[in-house]
């Protein structure tokens, strides 16, 4: 509509021409607001079969490091990575594919897992300071939201709707592995020990069931979720006799995506198990997953030996993106 086009172009005069924290609140929302102005959102539409499970690189190799991990889209249809161009760095990326600084974590901090909260806010795994970071996305800034320094390391996580955060810790050295629960408040539980090595974490769509895998052994487990957020009923969801594994993600129908670390695959998991569907990319050694696009069936894989994302299309609309974008359904 010529009426959002003004808006836009006014919106851009007033940012280029104030201070940088303008700058930051353009980098952040300017780019989500042109993509949703013309574009209406169907959460889980369906795609047509022609274009879906067909790998394409997204942004050009080497902008990230090979520390590439952590993907997550906002509400407004931007997806972040962390280690953009160095350690220690949030990266950002636009629906072209086009990647730029976000942010830079406190001084040794250095992120892995990235989800949103129910306000919006960015909450990082820091792995080297044992703590679950809370980026305020209209400020920039950052606090810290929980520290254990009984973790191992807090490796990747997952939110569920009442903002309780688990996360995976695993210990490399020994192959073993923990689960944590953090409160929306910073209180911190363990909630299951003496796993192997924990690592791709994911819910549910109807938060009733936790997904963890142990990238060493080669299994996924399920656990029931109590109430009150601890878990109980663990069982074995599948096991893969070769290859690793890292992050995972639900789509709304509940059917699990899995990187293959080191097979350069993702694989598809209906819930109760059964492999679906295994999708090739050009990369060999994806970290993790994250559903974004403009009706959130786009797939972006975060590629540690290319030091880059790559995408495909899916069927279905990510858990996270319907969570992030209720008032949109």
């Amino acid at each position: 509509m010529l009426e959002d086009r003004i808006m836009i172009s006014t919106i851009e005069k007033v940012i280029k021409t104030n201070s940088n924290y303008l700058e930051f609140l353009r980098k952040v929302f300017l780019p989500g607001l042109i993509l949703f102005a013309f574009v209406p959102i169907v959460v889980g539409q369906k795609v047509p079969a022609g274009e879906l499970y067909i790998a394409k690189v997204f942004t050009p190799p080497n902008i990230f490091t090979s520390g590439i991990e952590g993907p997550a889209v906002d509400k407004n249809g931007n997806l972040y990575a962390v280690n953009f161009n160095q350690k220690g760095t949030v990266g950002m990326v636009n629906y072209k594919g086009e990647a730029s600084l976000f942010i830079k974590l406190p001084e040794g901090s250095t992120g892995n897992g990235i989800r949103f909260n129910s306000r919006g806010n960015m909450l990082i795994a820091d792995y080297v300071k044992h703590n679950i970071l809370e980026v305020d996305m209209k400020s920039g800034k950052i606090r810290v939201l929980a520290h254990e320094p009984h973790m191992n390391q807090p490796n990747d996580i997952a939110i569920d709707n009442k903002n309780r955060v688990y996360a995976s810790d695993p210990n490399w050295k020994n192959g073993s592995g923990k689960i944590w629960r953090i409160s929306d408040k910073g209180e911190v539980t363990l909630v299951r020990d003496s796993l192997g090595t924990t690592n791709g974490i994911e819910l549910s769509p109807d938060d009733k069931i936790l997904y963890v895998n142990e990238t060493v052994q080669k299994k996924i487990w399920a656990f029931d979720i109590n109430p009150d957020g601890s878990l109980k009923n663990k069982r074995l969801f599948i096991e893969f006799s070769d290859f690793g594994m890292d992050g995972m993600r639900c789509d709304v129908k509940g059917n699990l995506y899995v990187t293959r670390y080191g097979k350069g695959s993702v694989v598809m998991l209906s819930p109760k198990g059964n492999l679906l569907k295994e999708i090739n990319l050009r990369g060999k050694n994806p970290s993790n997953i994250a559903f974004g696009g403009e009706d959130g069936c786009t797939v972006y894989v975060t590629l540690q030996d290319q030091g880059n994302i790559e995408s495909f299309r899916v069927p279905f609309a990510g858990r996270a993106f319907r969570m992030n974008n209720m008032e949109r359904e």
